[in-house]
């Protein structure tokens, strides 16, 4: 559910383009993104980081979009959120706190080498920078309705597939580290004869 809502400023921004202008669209994703901010303040008490930086973005940048009627503005978003993103995690690793174990750790009921939380952040600081050079590229290379139909399915459809990547490499690791404990357990079935 709560995925579902985090995505419903963009699919909003897309139905909206469809049938109007990138400046209706950026309306109401600008308006999607406020009730959404207070609709997890009013459920939560609280609104997490990541929607609170997203919401700020959207009402900056889509502000600038409006106001100055220059569509630029909004198409640097994601790639400002993905460097930002990318930023943060580089920044907490840096001092001694890794973004993806405190978020994906809480799902995991088995221990995981550090070394393996570490590479993984590598790749999602790697993952939101090439997405925010993508996002770049075909923001000032293509056509708007090009842009818009990548925002939407082309950055979606890259972050599932990272998402897949993400969850292969845990397992291989997961079972990596079973069985060096198996091979180290004198007690394991593995080294009974």
């Amino acid at each position: 559910m709560k995925a579902l809502l985090d995505f419903l400023p963009v699919l909003l921004f897309f139905i909206v383009y469809k049938f109007q202008d990138i400046y209706a669209a950026t309306a109401v994703a600008i308006v999607a993104s406020i009730l959404m901010i207070l609709g997890q303040y009013i459920m939560q008490r609280k609104v997490e980081p990541m929607t609170l930086l997203s919401g700020a973005l959207v009402v900056v940048f889509g502000g600038a979009t409006i106001w100055l009627h220059n569509e630029v503005f909004i198409k640097l978003k994601p790639s400002l959120l993905y460097f930002l993103f990318a930023g943060g995690f580089l920044i907490a690793e840096l001092r001694g706190t890794l973004v993806v174990e405190k978020f994906i750790g809480r799902q995991i009921d088995r221990e995981v080498a550090p070394a393996v939380w570490r590479q993984l952040n590598h790749y999602w600081i790697l993952f939101f920078v090439l997405a925010a050079l993508l996002n770049l590229y075909v923001a000032y290379t293509f056509p708007t309705d090009t842009w818009v139909n990548f925002k939407l399915f082309g950055l979606m459809a890259i972050t599932l597939v990272f998402m897949v990547f993400q969850s292969f490499f845990i397992m291989r690791a997961l079972d990596a580290s079973e069985k060096l404990k198996n091979s180290t357990d004198p007690d394991s079935p593995e080294r009974k004869p």
